[in-house]
């Protein structure tokens, strides 16, 4: 009798592929472009250099997370996973390219370096697997859940609380824009909780379209400038200039890479929970892997270091639509996207209103990620589990509650602070090896191991 194909690996009708694909890109477009906006401010970047910018951030995202989802021998953890530019990166990249001797060839040659150190820097990184048990990954993701659970409410009020000059945006929380966040959220649960099928699957898309038709009659949907984007454009490699390697650009980039690797991996082992294909050490080397080679590829295309965005993770759960082929669909998008920037300028000018509810709903099915995990961990004979999560769960909360927290500690540290993240991640890993060893993430590694095994066979 011929093994069933396992729904990571199903093939769905081409049109629903195609639907489903589209609503991963909308849930991740303004996290993904949202970097390349902030550096060309902090920059000052003329206006066609952020055009350029941001097509080659969505084309190379596309390409990493082509490479993420197809896979071969050596990259590729081949789940349903989409790639965005990582929030970590924002600082460095800023200061390298303040630098007037660097400049932005200097953020690309350390990305590119960063990107080879992730590639060779993963097998290490693998062997690391047995210290990441379902207490420390369920820990993680609750922190990510509720880290990002800010930034939807904040979308779902009109975007930022304060303006970049400091000053308090008037335009926040204006009662209509809660409103249409409100009726978009009833719209996404009515449809999950009444319709079926496909319909159900394309909930969020659908309230986002909603959304995006009553901005438009309420003349939020601004295209001015439109006409001036090309509707072809290549993204060409180096098109700032060849590379610039410089030995403490290199080292914070790495840095980067470090802490993208670690919030990967666990990222990679709840979405190998999720959809029920354990994460084995040979799977995270080849998604680390990938990491890197996204790097790379940023660097090459102008663009950033990519890592996978848990607000799709997120969307994987609430749908049950586990096929790696909707994200491939996705990625197929973001390279149109990308080459297309009257299209892309369309879909830029959506307001974050838009996105709020669903933003709100994806960055909740997060954190519930993190407690059906955390639902398998024994609390009752072990209260040290309860410490650990506590513990990391209250660190990893710092940045969020209080942005000035560290701000007294060095520049280079920021790496590591600004990242709820981070901080959360390394609070669970040494307390866990403090209470518990490498006992109990022993076991799981290797019960992860053997369920792979026999789920391959």
């Amino acid at each position: 009798m011929d093994n069933p194909v396992h729904p990571v690996d199903q093939r769905l009708p081409l049109a629903q592929t195609a639907v489903l694909g589209f609503q991963h890109v909308l849930v991740m477009y303004s996290a993904c472009i949202i970097v390349p906006l902030i550096l060309g401010a902090a920059l000052q970047l003329s206006k066609d250099q952020l055009t350029l910018i941001i097509n080659a951030d969505l084309f190379a995202a596309g390409l990493a997370t082509l490479v993420q989802c197809l896979g071969n021998r050596f990259f590729g953890i081949r789940l349903p996973i989409m790639m965005g530019v990582t929030f970590a990166s924002i600082t460095p990249m800023i200061a390298i390219a303040l630098n007037p001797t660097l400049g932005l060839p200097g953020v690309y040659g350390a990305i590119i370096a960063s990107g080879i150190f992730g590639i060779l820097f993963a097998p290490i990184m693998g062997r690391l697997l047995r210290l990441f048990p379902p207490v420390v990954t369920g820990t993680v993701l609750l922190v990510i859940g509720i880290s990002l659970m800010r930034v939807g409410i904040e979308w779902s009020a009109g975007g930022q609380p304060t303006l970049a000059n400091g000053e308090p945006n008037p335009e926040y929380g204006k009662p209509v824009y809660l409103l249409i966040s409100l009726v978009q959220l009833v719209l996404i649960l009515g449809i999950n909780r009444y319709a079926r099928g496909f319909i159900a699957n394309i909930a969020v898309l659908l309230g986002v379209l909603f959304g995006f038709a009553v901005a438009f009659l309420m003349g939020d949907i601004v295209l001015d400038g439109m006409a001036d984007k090309p509707w072809f454009a290549v993204i060409q490699p180096f098109a700032f200039g060849a590379p610039k390697f410089d030995t403490l650009a290199i080292v914070s980039m790495c840095l980067v890479m470090l802490v993208t690797m670690v919030e990967s991996t666990g990222m990679f082992l709840a979405l190998g929970k999720i959809v029920e294909r354990p994460t084995t050490r040979e799977r995270l080397v080849r998604g680390l892997r990938s990491d890197g080679l996204g790097a790379v590829i940023g660097g090459v295309f102008n663009a950033f270091p990519y890592t996978s965005f848990s607000q799709n993770i997120g969307l994987v759960t609430m749908t049950g639509v586990q096929s790696r082929f909707v994200c491939i669909a996705g990625a197929l998008i973001l390279l149109f996207l990308g080459l297309f920037p009257k299209l892309a300028f369309v879909i830029a000018s959506t307001p974050q209103y838009v996105l709020g509810a669903a933003g709100m709903v994806m960055f909740g099915m997060v954190a519930m990620m993190g407690v059906r995990i955390l639902s398998t961990v024994d609390f009752e004979s072990s209260r040290h589990n309860l410490l650990i999560v506590a513990t990391s769960v209250g660190i990893g909360m710092i940045p969020m509650v209080s942005p000035t927290y560290f701000h007294h500690l060095p520049e280079w540290s920021r790496v590591f602070t600004e990242s709820g993240i981070v901080l959360s991640v390394c609070s669970a890993l040494i307390l866990n090896l403090l209470f518990n060893g490498l006992g109990i993430a022993s076991q799981a590694a290797e019960q992860a191991e053997r369920s792979a095994a026999l789920n391959d066979a």
